[in-house]
Formats: structure tokens, C-alpha cells, sequence
């Protein structure tokens, strides 16, 4: 019995290929660089540079798995209480903390630099705005606010801005746009996630919103009311001539779909229906961006 207990605690053997993309956190790098990818394409002005777009994509790619790691980092000891996470490669033992916190860094460094040496300072910029946010305003504030979730939705709306500047040099309304509408998807899709884990969240220590609504009343009006505001703003590609009619009538099906799917997790605050705005939220976006990017107007 005791060799079995002993076994059980011994993290399964996995490649350091697998261990370093759940330190970088892969899925949340590939959506970063898709929509990073996305405010390039809309920002440009003509051809494709694809060598301005493979620099802006290997510098904002630094930059988010040096962020991931040291998210990792700091949560390590909150990570290792959730059964969602403790199999992370630091609550699990396959990698060292020293070891994270000198890759997570020299990451994020290495991220801004390159976006400055290699495409523009004004993206450089915006890159550091979102490695800082993300590591030192979002991070520990987890631990302190439920308001955490709205801040976080800053930095992690700031990867198509990059692209934006990538391919333009210069920030404008349509930037502000675009950053509204990953900022707005953000909130009822991490707010579905907070109902979900509750529990986990609240036993490691992270004050989510769900902790202090035991109810949902203001979950669930938080949830519909951010899809609602992003299907407004949702619009503004195609007041702003970014995106053409085909994108206008897109926006208007996918806003309106996830809404009702909003609604109906306020009308039935279960597990069932914020796992069903949970996977609306996983449709949406990518497919308004699909939209978005085919029926680009010519500017």
C-alpha cells in the first residue's frame, strides 16, 4: 500500500516538448497570436509584409510565454490546491521555480526587445503594457479582488492592438475597436469559467466573483450584460469601414447567439448552462474573427 501511495505521488513522466507548452500555456499563446495575426491583417494597408508579420508573431509570442510563465511563477502555491491545474509542471515537480522564473523573464525581455529591434517601438510598447499588466497588476490581484477578472480582460485584449500597430506604427479608433470587442468577449467567458470551478477557485484563494455571489444574481447580470455590450461594439468594424456587410450581418447572428446563450444562464444558474456560454464563447470569437478578416474592406 505504502509503494502505491508512493507512486501516486510521482508525476507521470511527460516530454519537456509537453511540459514547456503547459509553462507557455499553448492554447492561450495560439489564440494570442491569432488575434494578434487578425490586427495585423486589418491594419494593413495593401500586400501582406510577411516579414514584418513573422517578426510582430515570434515577439508577441516571447512575450506571452514569458507572462505565462510567470503567472505560473507566482501561482505555483495556489495552482498546486485546484485539481484543474496542480498537474502544471510546478505544483507537479517537473520544473523548478528558479528554473521558471529565469525563462519566464528573460522570455518577456527578450519579447519586447524584439518587438522594438524588429517592427516598431509603438508595438514594443504596447507588448511591455501587456507582459506588466498581465504578471504584475492581474496576477496578484487574483488574491485580492473579484474585480480581478475586468482588469485581466486589459492586457488580454491588447494582442490584436499589437498587430494593429505592427502593420500601421501608429494607434487610432480602430485599434480601440478591435481591442473592445476581445476585451467585452473576455468577461462572460472568464466569468462562466469563475462559476464552473467556484469552489476550486475559493478553496486556493483566488476571490472570483462567484465566491462573493453565492446566488449569481450579479454573476449572471455581468455575463449578459458584457455579451450585450459586445454586440454593440461589435459593430464598430463595420461603422468604421474595417469590415463590409457580410461582417455587419455576421456580428449581428454571433452577437445575437451568444446573448441568448447569456440568457439563458441567467435565467438557470447551473453548471450546465455556464458550460453552455463557456462553449458559445469558445465559437465566437474565433468565427467573428474568420468573418472579420474575409470581408475586410479595402482601406
Amino acid at each position: 500500500m505504502k509503494a502505491i501511495t508512493q507512486s501516486l505521488a510521482i508525476p507521470a513522466e511527460r516530454s519537456w516538448l509537453a511540459v514547456y507548452a503547459d509553462l507557455f500555456k499553448a492554447r492561450l499563446t495560439s489564440l494570442v497570436l491569432l488575434t494578434t495575426m487578425v490586427g495585423f491583417y486589418i491594419g494593413l494597408r495593401g500586400r501582406v509584409d510577411w516579414v514584418l508579420l513573422m517578426h510582430t508573431l515570434v515577439g508577441t509570442g516571447l512575450v506571452a510565454c514569458g507572462g505565462s510563465a510567470l503567472n505560473q511563477f507566482l501561482e505555483r502555491d495556489h495552482d498546486a490546491r485546484m485539481r484543474r491545474t496542480r498537474d502544471r509542471p510546478l505544483p507537479s515537480g517537473r520544473l523548478q521555480p528558479q528554473t521558471v522564473l529565469v525563462v519566464g523573464a528573460l522570455c518577456g525581455l527578450a519579447g519586447v526587445g524584439y518587438l522594438a529591434a524588429a517592427v516598431n517601438v509603438m508595438t514594443s510598447l504596447v507588448g511591455a503594457a501587456t507582459f506588466v499588466l498581465y504578471v504584475f497588476i492581474y496576477t496578484p490581484l487574483k488574491r485580492v479582488t473579484w474585480l480581478n477578472t475586468a482588469v485581466g480582460a486589459i492586457p488580454g485584449a491588447l494582442p490584436p492592438v499589437i498587430g494593429w500597430t505592427a502593420a500601421r506604427g501608429e494607434l487610432g479608433v480602430e485599434a480601440l475597436a478591435l481591442f473592445g470587442i476581445q476585451a467585452l468577449w473576455q468577461l462572460p467567458h472568464f466569468l462562466a469559467i469563475a462559476w464552473i470551478y467556484r469552489d476550486e477557485y475559493a478553496k486556493a484563494g483566488f476571490k472570483m466573483l462567484p465566491g462573493v455571489d453565492p446566488e449569481g444574481r450579479r454573476t449572471s447580470r455581468q455575463a449578459l450584460g458584457n455579451a450585450l455590450a459586445l454586440w454593440l461594439v461589435s459593430l464598430c468594424p463595420f461603422w468604421l469601414h474595417l469590415a463590409g456587410g457580410v461582417y455587419c450581418a455576421g456580428a449581428l447572428i454571433l452577437g445575437g447567439s451568444f446573448v441568448w446563450f447569456a440568457i439563458q444562464f441567467a435565467r438557470d444558474l447551473s453548471v450546465h448552462r455556464a458550460r453552455g456560454l463557456f462553449y458559445a464563447s469558445i465559437l465566437y470569437l474565433p468565427l467573428m474573427l474568420a468573418v472579420m478578416v474575409l470581408d475586410k474592406a479595402g482601406h
